[in-house]
């Protein structure tokens, strides 16, 4: 049998997993910072958390979620996304009964979509997000969407755009919803059949259409922002306030929604610009969920959050020529001759890991040649040599690879010169 990898998934191999690596040091120094705390969830839940959290008119639950039935007969869906599972462990460990709130969360995990495969989408993607709940205030909106923006500054991104919206309260949607059934109704038989289904159930989403994105209904569909009520107007502009406070630019979209049923005022995505990146250009997506907590049983607790995919982060890093600091040097390769110097060299090797430096050795009796070709292919910053005089005399010398330079040493002196010299 030629196995394969799955279609819609990748193996991450070394050289490549050490930048997957860096990435999370990065946005876990972050969340630290912000002072976000890491969360970790089943990557299974009940299907109807998903349904009920994400939305039975969505995409993800209607076409692409992978749902399965256990031993159980129980109902199961692989995780999507992030926020319903979230959502459901504050409300199950009762963390809305915490003092402090809101309860600050992160997490970085595998997320299932049965998707069409392209550049940076896959069927299993790897997503981090954070969400911060038990607050309505506008001023953590903006903390949220700075901590986004943060993670691709910090990696050396720029040409970024931040692109904003307010969707409003239940009354705003409400009278916006009633103003796009009546506009798109006329043509609804030229709409691609989705949106035709979505007129009724949920006609905010008719604007986040891939297929009819170029209809000329589109273009001139009531605009959300033009139904705010004034508390949700407010609202919008106390968060674009303190985003003026934190030196953040954005752009105002009154077309941008969310692909997913639980967002209410503030939705936001970055973008990337410029060339190098293709037709993907949007790398992150968040907005306020306001709700979502009573829908999955819990008390009235405001949420927001953002999540972003690490594939696509990459990519992007990738095509904008951004290198990142991935070396992975060797403190110490240890050659040996012969079986006797073999056995010295096993004990040397552990002697420097307990000690905090990393070493390697060789597994394959290879001669010493090729034993010194390997210690340069994984950039050892020093090597010995072990042999029969070393092993009768006790000492050995050390050689720097980088300049040459050779130091004669006695075993016990070896950790204490490598620890000063690394």
């Amino acid at each position: 049998m030629n196995f394969k990898v799955p279609k819609g998934t990748q193996d991450i191999l070394p050289g490549q997993s050490e930048k997957w690596q860096y990435v999370e040091r990065v946005i876990r120094d972050l969340c630290d910072k912000y002072r976000y705390n890491e969360i970790r969830t089943p990557m299974f839940e009940s299907t109807e958390l998903f349904q009920r959290g994400v939305g039975d008119t969505t995409d993800i639950v209607q076409k692409e979620m992978y749902t399965f039935m256990d031993k159980g007969n129980r109902s199961l869906t692989l995780r999507p996304e992030g926020t319903a599972s979230a959502v459901r462990a504050y409300v199950e460990h009762k963390m809305f009964g915490q003092v402090d709130q809101p309860v600050k969360l992160y997490y970085t995990g595998p997320m299932f979509r049965y998707e069409r495969q392209q550049a940076g989408r896959y069927r299993q993607f790897v997503q981090f997000g954070v969400e911060a709940i038990g607050s309505a205030d506008p001023a953590i909106d903006a903390e949220v969407m700075a901590l986004a923006m943060d993670v691709y500054t910090t990696l050396g991104l720029k040409d970024l755009k931040l692109v904003i919206n307010s969707l409003g309260d239940k009354d705003t949607r409400d009278a916006h919803r009633s103003a796009l059934i009546a506009h798109f109704t006329p043509i609804v038989g030229e709409l691609c059949s989705d949106c035709q289904s979505r007129l009724e159930k949920n006609p905010l989403r008719i604007l986040d259409c891939k297929v009819d994105s170029k209809h000329p209904a589109m273009a001139t569909a009531p605009a959300l922002t033009n139904y705010l009520t004034e508390g949700s107007a407010e609202y919008f502009t106390k968060v674009k306030q303190y985003l003026d406070v934190l030196g953040i630019s954005y752009e105002v979209d009154p077309n941008l929604v969310r692909g997913l049923d639980y967002y209410n005022h503030t939705a936001f995505e970055i973008m990337i610009t410029g060339d190098g990146f293709g037709s993907i250009t949007t790398l992150c997506g968040g907005g306020r969920y306001n709700g979502l907590v009573e829908d999955i049983g819990g008390p009235e607790s405001p949420g927001i959050g953002f999540a972003l995919s690490i594939e696509r982060l990459l990519l992007a890093l990738e095509a904008k020529n951004i290198e990142l600091p991935t070396e992975n040097e060797l403190d110490m390769y240890v050659v040996a001759m012969g079986e006797e110097a073999k056995l010295k060299a096993v004990e040397l090797v552990s002697t420097f890991r307990a000690k905090g430096i990393s070493a390697d050795m060789d597994y394959l009796d290879r001669k010493m040649k090729a034993q010194m070709k390997a210690a340069d292919r994984a950039q050892a910053k020093f090597v010995i040599v072990l042999g029969e005089t070393e092993l009768e005399e006790q000492v050995v010398n050390v050689k720097a690879m980088k300049t040459g330079d050779q130091t004669k040493l006695e075993f016990g002196q070896l950790v204490h010169y490598v620890l000063e010299n690394k």
